[in-house]
Protein backbone atom coordinates (compact mmCIF):
# COMPACT_ATOMS: atom_id res chain seq x y z
CA UNK A 1 0.00 0.00 0.00
CA UNK A 2 1.55 3.47 -0.71
CA UNK A 3 1.81 6.14 1.15
CA UNK A 4 -1.47 8.61 0.95
CA UNK A 5 0.34 11.54 2.59
CA UNK A 6 3.42 12.65 1.20
CA UNK A 7 6.56 14.09 3.31
CA UNK A 8 5.92 18.06 4.08
CA UNK A 9 2.50 17.90 3.15
CA UNK A 10 -0.15 20.15 4.45
CA UNK A 11 -3.08 18.68 7.20
CA UNK A 12 -5.42 20.00 8.96
CA UNK A 13 -6.45 18.30 12.45
CA UNK A 14 -8.48 19.46 15.07
CA UNK A 15 -7.62 18.86 18.64
CA UNK A 16 -9.28 16.16 20.61
CA UNK A 17 -11.97 16.98 23.70
CA UNK A 18 -13.07 14.10 23.48
CA UNK A 19 -12.00 10.14 23.00
CA UNK A 20 -14.52 8.03 23.69
CA UNK A 21 -15.70 8.80 19.60
CA UNK A 22 -12.59 7.28 18.32
CA UNK A 23 -13.06 4.68 15.83
CA UNK A 24 -11.06 2.08 13.49
CA UNK A 25 -10.47 3.76 9.83
CA UNK A 26 -10.44 7.90 11.71
CA UNK A 27 -6.54 9.18 10.82
CA UNK A 28 -5.28 10.60 13.94
CA UNK A 29 -2.08 12.57 14.83
CA UNK A 30 -0.47 10.40 18.40
CA UNK A 31 2.03 11.46 20.39
CA UNK A 32 4.84 8.74 20.78
CA UNK A 33 8.33 8.22 21.63
CA UNK A 34 8.57 12.54 21.39
CA UNK A 35 7.50 12.43 18.18
CA UNK A 36 4.37 13.79 16.40
CA UNK A 37 2.93 11.10 14.03
CA UNK A 38 -0.22 10.47 11.68
CA UNK A 39 -1.49 7.06 11.97
CA UNK A 40 -4.78 5.12 11.31
CA UNK A 41 -6.93 3.65 13.84
CA UNK A 42 -7.08 -0.10 13.10
CA UNK A 43 -8.54 -1.42 16.69
CA UNK A 44 -10.43 0.16 19.69
CA UNK A 45 -10.07 -1.44 23.13
CA UNK A 46 -12.87 0.64 25.11
CA UNK A 47 -12.17 -1.77 28.15
CA UNK A 48 -8.73 -0.24 28.40
CA UNK A 49 -8.68 3.07 26.78
CA UNK A 50 -5.67 1.90 24.28
CA UNK A 51 -5.59 2.31 20.56
CA UNK A 52 -3.95 0.18 17.81
CA UNK A 53 -2.72 2.25 15.15
CA UNK A 54 -0.48 1.29 11.92
CA UNK A 55 0.59 3.66 8.99
CA UNK A 56 -0.58 3.39 5.26
CA UNK A 57 2.51 2.54 4.00
CA UNK A 58 2.94 -0.66 5.35
CA UNK A 59 6.34 -1.85 4.34
CA UNK A 60 7.88 1.63 5.69
CA UNK A 61 5.46 2.57 8.53
CA UNK A 62 6.73 2.20 12.09
CA UNK A 63 3.40 1.40 13.92
CA UNK A 64 1.91 -0.41 16.93
CA UNK A 65 3.12 -3.67 15.01
CA UNK A 66 6.46 -2.82 16.58
CA UNK A 67 5.43 -0.31 19.46
CA UNK A 68 2.31 -1.96 20.73
CA UNK A 69 -0.91 -0.39 22.37
CA UNK A 70 -1.39 3.36 22.81
CA UNK A 71 -3.32 5.11 25.16
CA UNK A 72 -6.50 7.18 23.83
CA UNK A 73 -4.50 10.21 25.76
CA UNK A 74 -2.09 9.41 23.21
CA UNK A 75 -3.94 10.81 20.46
CA UNK A 76 -3.46 14.98 20.04
CA UNK A 77 -6.03 15.41 17.11
CA UNK A 78 -7.98 13.88 14.43
CA UNK A 79 -7.02 14.67 10.46
CA UNK A 80 -10.03 16.41 9.28
CA UNK A 81 -8.09 17.60 5.64
CA UNK A 82 -6.91 16.38 3.20
CA UNK A 83 -10.51 15.04 2.88
CA UNK A 84 -9.53 11.76 1.09
CA UNK A 85 -7.42 10.26 4.47
CA UNK A 86 -10.45 9.75 5.83
CA UNK A 87 -12.02 6.80 5.74
CA UNK A 88 -16.16 8.30 6.30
Amino acid sequence: MAPRLRPGALVFAYKLVRRDHLRPGQVVIVGHDGKEKIKRIERVNRETGELFVIGDNLDASTDSRHFGWLPMQAVRGRVFWPRHLSSH
